[in-house]
């Protein structure tokens, strides 16, 4: 089956890695490593399967992904499956108490003036291989500690349930628009999701967090290059989010796009809001106090799926607990 085209949200620069004796340790661990908190981690490989735990093998990730094969890639055919009867209309609440991280600013100099209405230099396109061919979903970096965080859906990295798969050679492009690459590229390193969406597929827990190699044009973090938005968990409805992503069905993918709405139950741990936006804004952050001076909000959800393409609604995980047990997991997993 190759991937086309159609609603997809459930479906070169040189990189310099900061090498250190978690980066060494990791290369010799399996292609898995979950654990008793529901997380589950993969290790970046290249097109032809070697662990991306070096500095060569990342400029090699950043050299793969060139502007043809950018605009070549396309959007996961990852169809919502019908209803299984084991969905539950119960409402998404907290199991725990509310919590937040900040915002952070770039360590470097960053001119916003040539910014669109609602454009993210913290928002940007992921690119990577599935066993069909090159897709791409949406993006964004996090605040942590090591600055090396970007947060996306868990079906951009692994196609979710028994018998599906781990995708690689992802590659993570900030604020690209039409083919430009204002502040380079930045190979991953590994990524880690929920083993509840790699083992059977589960929409609340269709979220995942990239940590990326030094890159872009000046070998940074990617933080430290075009900071992260903050995040929050446990924080109940809306009131208002911004979404923001690459859809295909506006703008081609090429540019980022928002949408503006409340929040409220959709099914099971997710939530919905009014959002036009279809193929290619997977991943893509719901962001509570956005703040188009600065580019930065408070991520508090992620496009996971949608009904019915075009219908102005779209679902995504209800950030409970979960979201920062693998906040934690992927930052511990990060090198310095």
């Amino acid at each position: 089956m190759n991937p086309i085209s159609k609603w997809s949200a459930v479906t070169g620069l040189a990189a310099a890695l900061v090498l250190t004796s978690a980066t060494a340790a990791l290369a010799d661990q399996p292609t898995t490593v979950a654990d008793r908190n529901g997380n589950i981690t993969a290790v970046n490989r290249t097109i032809d399967g070697r662990p991306v735990t070096n500095e060569a093998a990342a400029k090699e990730v950043v050299a793969y992904w060139t502007p043809e094969r950018m605009a070549a890639a396309v959007d996961l055919d990852f169809a919502r499956p019908k209803a299984t009867g084991k969905e539950t209309n119960t409402t998404s609440k907290p199991n725990g108490k509310a919590g937040t991280i900040a915002p952070v600013a770039p360590r470097m100099s960053v001119d916003r003036g040539a910014n669109l209405l609602n454009e993210s230099l913290a928002i940007g396109k992921l690119y990577f291989n599935t066993p069909w061919g090159g897709s791409s979903c949406s993006a964004s970096t996090v605040s942590s500690g090591k600055r090396r965080l970007v947060m996306t859906a868990g079906h951009c990295v692994h196609s979710g349930g028994a018998g599906g798969s781990w995708y690689g050679n992802w590659v993570f492009v900030p604020q690209y628009r039409s083919g430009s690459q204002p502040y380079g590229s930045f190979a991953a390193y590994t990524v880690a999701t929920r083993s509840a969406w790699v083992n059977s597929g589960s929409y609340p827990e269709d979220m995942a967090i990239v940590i990326m190699n030094n890159g872009g044009y000046w070998g940074l973090k990617v933080v430290d290059t075009v900071g992260g938005h903050g995040l929050r968990w446990n924080w109940g409805y809306g009131p208002y989010m911004t979404a923001i992503g690459y859809p295909s069905n506006l703008g081609g993918g090429e540019i980022q796009w928002f949408c503006q709405s409340g929040t409220w139950q959709g099914h099971d741990q997710v939530i919905r809001m009014y959002c036009p936006m279809t193929y290619g804004s997977s991943g893509g952050p719901w962001l509570q106090e956005y703040n188009d001076a600065t580019g930065y909000g408070y991520i508090n959800s992620v496009v996971s799926h949608g009904d019915n393409p075009g219908n102005g609604e779209f679902d995504g995980p209800y950030f409970d607990n979960d979201i920062k047990s693998l906040y934690d997991y992927a930052e511990a997993l990060s090198p310095a």
